[in-house]
């Protein structure tokens, strides 16, 4: 989740000067690999876009932070009332509070306006490319912020947790500056009734900052085509083929009636009672509902017709679903003969596990 830091006024009564709030955002077309960073809060978790296209260097910034744990243990230091609530720059480490280890400072990159729940780097005050560590969201619309000091640079936004941003906002402030020192003039507490020295741990607003690791999402695809089993009763036997350019799949499954057939019934094909199910359907992601069919009879190698249990309609359905390139799960419920259940089933072979893998990688752009 995120959380924004800018300073409006130091104890010095100097007006947008040490830690301001970024700038601009606009209705910018969004990414198709965005990268989301959470932060998390004693308050709920706030998740933010980063805007690589308008402040790339900006995000490469606020990210080289979070992958170096520069961020550990930071505090929102300053929130000012229906403006902003900034983080970013302070740590606390054995209670005392500490500067974050800063990098070299970033050019000014402004863009995006600075609207409610944009997040924007604070700058020193008359050099518009002095920002650093500290960050602020912006709480309402922010124009002053867009023409002062070159505007400050809006680098993200917020697409979840608003109401956790408005609650820090909403929190009563401590001038702690006599303790900590000038930056901490509105210091947001929780449950603090100012008769006491703060304990950092309960009473501060901590932040926790993470960038959310996109998942793509399995999609079937030609490298599942494969024999399969379910390693859990031996004989249980799918062939799976999957046709990508027709958004379809198909599947065999050949198995074993539950009860067997009377005595001295000759078998066409393996054991008495053997029969084969077969399952067509199209593709969603990873996963397909099947129409199936239940087919019995048959002599190998002779024209012998088979017999279909519903020659008319379906049998049933089925819902194949692959987690992986490794393994699935069958659920039936074969209506003719009243048998339902899930069947888990993996590879009898590995042959085709590097293609599916190959084939399932996200595209670079």
């Amino acid at each position: 989740m995120f959380s924004c830091r800018s300073i409006r006024k130091m104890a010095s009564g100097q007006s947008l000067s040490t830690v301001l709030l970024a700038s601009a955002w606009l209705l910018l077309p969004t990414a198709a690999l965005a990268k989301n960073v959470l932060i998390e809060t004693p308050l709920g978790d706030i998740e933010i876009e980063l805007l690589e296209v308008d402040a790339p260097n900006t995000v490469a910034n606020f990210l080289r932070y979070i992958e170096n744990d520069r961020y550990d243990k930071a505090v929102i230091h300053r929130s000012l009332n229906d403006f902003v609530v900034q983080g970013g720059g302070f740590s606390f480490i054995d209670g005392a509070a500490v500067g974050v280890d800063t990098f070299d400072r970033v050019d000014n990159e402004f863009k995006v306006l600075n609207t409610r729940g944009t997040l924007a780097m604070a700058k020193l005050s008359g050099d518009p490319d002095s920002a650093s560590s500290q960050w602020f969201i912006n709480v309402s619309d922010n124009p002053d912020l867009d023409s002062q000091n070159g505007g400050f640079t809006v680098f993200a936004r917020v697409v979840e947790g608003m109401d956790v941003v408005d609650a820090i906002n909403d929190l009563t402030t401590w001038d702690a500056s006599s303790i900590l020192g000038g930056a901490f003039t509105n210091l947001p507490m929780i449950d603090f009734l100012n008769n006491g020295s703060p304990i950092a741990d309960k009473n501060m607003v901590f932040t926790t900052l993470s960038e959310i690791q996109e998942v793509e999402p399995f999609v079937m695809n030609a490298g599942l085509n494969d024999a399969w089993f379910n390693p859990d009763t031996s004989g249980q036997g799918f062939f799976v083929t999957v046709f990508p350019d027709r958004n379809s799949v198909f599947l065999a499954w050949f198995t074993f009636d539950t009860d067997l057939p009377a005595d001295g019934e000759s078998a066409n094909l393996g054991d008495p009672g053997h029969r084969w199910i077969t399952a067509f359907g199209t593709i969603e992601g990873n996963s397909s509902e099947m129409n199936i069919s239940v087919t019995s009879g048959g002599i190998f190698d002779t024209p012998t017709e088979v017999q279909n249990t519903n020659p008319t309609g379906s049998d049933g359905s089925i819902t194949l679903t692959f987690d992986d390139c490794g393994s699935g799960t069958v659920e039936y419920d074969i209506t003719s003969i009243d048998q339902q259940g899930i069947v888990p089933i993996v590879r009898i072979a590995s042959d085709n596990e590097a293609l599916c893998e190959a084939l399932a990688a996200p595209v670079e752009n």
